[in-house]
């Protein structure tokens, strides 16, 4: 990532609207009296603003200026959260180990905020069972899982067998939402 911001003899805009090195506003000065007075300070001349009209510079040390932007660019990287959907896949014949494996897991995406896309993946003669018959094994898998969730998407056939989604509960029930049919 290039910095872009111009400094002291870079900036190229006749006049300019300048900030003092404690905050006060100096007004509109040219170029030149905006450097000198930078200069006199011992500080650089930064261009915060180059698109106001006048470009708007701040008389500051250029990386303490660095720090700070990078610095507010992390705490908003912090505050923003990416919700994935995040995907797992349980068989007719799976073990009920391997179940609640899934399931735990399915808790931990949860716990991150994270949506979870469950599919019960069919194949072969499984594909022609009995619809009801495999929307329970769904519901059973859901009640394995040991987080507060949420139903998102209810029960639907999907191209591979069954799914459905769930995400984490936003409210403080102590409760599981089951399944409805």
């Amino acid at each position: 990532m290039k910095d872009k911001t111009r400094i002291n003899h870079a900036i190229r805009a006749k006049e300019l609207r300048v900030i003092g090195a404690d905050g006060e506003n100096l007004g509109v000065l040219s170029t030149d009296e905006a450097l000198a007075a930078a200069e006199e300070a011992n500080l650089d001349l930064i261009e915060i603003s180059p698109k106001a009209k006048p470009p708007v510079a701040k008389i500051q040390d250029f990386g303490k200026y660095q720090y700070e932007k990078k610095k507010k660019a992390k705490e908003v990287k912090a505050k923003s959260h990416v919700t994935e959907t995040k995907s797992i896949q349980v068989k007719i014949g799976t073990s009920d180990n391997d179940l609640a494996l899934k399931a735990k897991k399915c808790a931990n995406w949860l716990e991150e905020g994270h949506r979870v896309k469950i599919d019960l993946f069919l194949w072969g003669r499984y594909k022609y069972m009995e619809p009801d018959f495999l929307k329970e094994r769904l519901e059973r898998f859901l009640k394995l899982i040991p987080a507060e969730y949420k139903i998102a998407d209810e029960i639907k056939k999907s191209p591979k067998g069954f799914s459905t989604t769930i995400e984490r509960q936003s409210g403080k029930k102590s409760e599981k939402e089951a399944p409805k049919e």
